[in-house]
């Protein structure tokens, strides 16, 4: 955890030393869902993260943060840490609408931890120079025996 913390924070005081494209912040809330072996459970993940931009397009980020089932958040919630790389269609930090894919290692703690892998895709809509709205869908998936899969529509707001 404490290494997650401190990436966080480098990618925050480098990023705009890293390339003049969007490197960026973000905060989230995802409604969501834990789905396995034919039945779903609504969950709630929230979280902070950043990524840098490195060329063309291209980034690498990290994100840290909770989920748990909607029905018993304070009993079920778990830590969250997703170290990811990104691929943004649209380059340059004068753009709007910023699509983007991202995937990558997945870490789940509690008073034990999980490996699973994470995949997905989103948009980030800077309606000011620094500050926009972020929208993305993200699926976390364990596979040990039967597949697991974490899944949430996210919402926040990114910041440059």
């Amino acid at each position: 955890m404490r290494h997650a913390i401190i990436l966080l924070v480098l990618l925050g005081v480098f990023a705009g030393d890293i390339d003049a494209q969007s490197s960026n912040g973000y905060v989230f809330v995802a409604p969501g869902g834990v789905t396995c072996c034919g039945h779903t459970a609504m969950t709630f993940q929230f979280g902070v993260g950043g990524e840098a931009v490195l060329v063309k397009g291209i980034g690498v980020g990290a994100e840290v943060g909770a989920l748990g089932t909607r029905q018993f958040f304070g009993d079920s919630v778990f830590g969250v840490f997703s170290p990811n790389g990104y691929y943004h269609f649209i380059h340059g930090r004068n753009i709007k609408f910023d699509p983007f894919v991202t995937g990558g290692y997945t870490l789940i703690f509690r008073s034990g931890h999980a490996n699973l892998f994470n995949f997905g895709g989103g948009l980030n809509y800077w309606f000011r120079g620094r500050l926009g709205v972020r929208a993305e869908i993200r699926d976390q998936v364990h596979t040990d025996g039967a597949s697991v899969h974490y899944w949430g529509i996210r919402f926040g707001l990114a910041f440059r």
